[in-house]
């Protein structure tokens, strides 16, 4: 089956009751985990970003802690998971703040793990990548933002 446009979803969604749109909601978060957690987010976490951005870290420092070091192909497996969830996060938000604190976050992490990121050329450029991501979301912000995002910048730069 193939999937309607937004266009048509939303015009189609106009015409239903608050019951009905409600129905639909509810049966969307029961068919997959990130339709619920994007309702989650919606519902109970929209309206303090900063608490959401604390919480988001709190969980990939967890990731990073039960992170397998005994060969570096667990590690950047790990790893890509961790940067996987980071995005989800990111994606629920819309807000480039919110993925620009994420991603610095993600990438101090990276710099402090040990072993040694240095070691591995995949999670290097996985590295270098994810500071090249954070420049291009930076370059869309205002000029104040942009000097505290690029001081953070510098210090991670500098490590590889």
């Amino acid at each position: 089956m193939k999937a309607a446009s937004v266009v048509k979803i939303r015009k189609k969604i106009k015409h239903l009751s608050k019951e009905e749109l409600m129905e639909l909601c509810l049966r969307l978060a029961r068919f997959k985990k990130e339709n619920k957690e994007l309702l989650t987010y919606l519902l109970f976490e929209a309206h303090d970003e900063t608490n959401y951005i604390e919480r988001a870290k709190q969980e990939l420092d967890e990731q990073f802690d039960a992170i397998n070091t005994d060969s570096y192909f667990y590690i950047k497996k790990s790893v890509r998971k961790i940067l996987r969830n980071l995005k989800k996060y990111a994606r629920y938000s819309l807000k480039k703040e919110t993925e620009i604190e994420l991603l610095l976050h993600f990438c101090r992490k990276l710099k402090h793990f040990t072993p040694s990121i240095k070691r591995n050329i995949i999670l290097t450029n996985l590295y270098k990548r994810q500071i090249l991501t954070i420049k291009k979301l930076v370059a869309n912000l205002h000029e104040d933002l942009q000097y505290d995002y690029n001081l953070a910048l510098e210090e991670l730069e500098n490590y590889i």
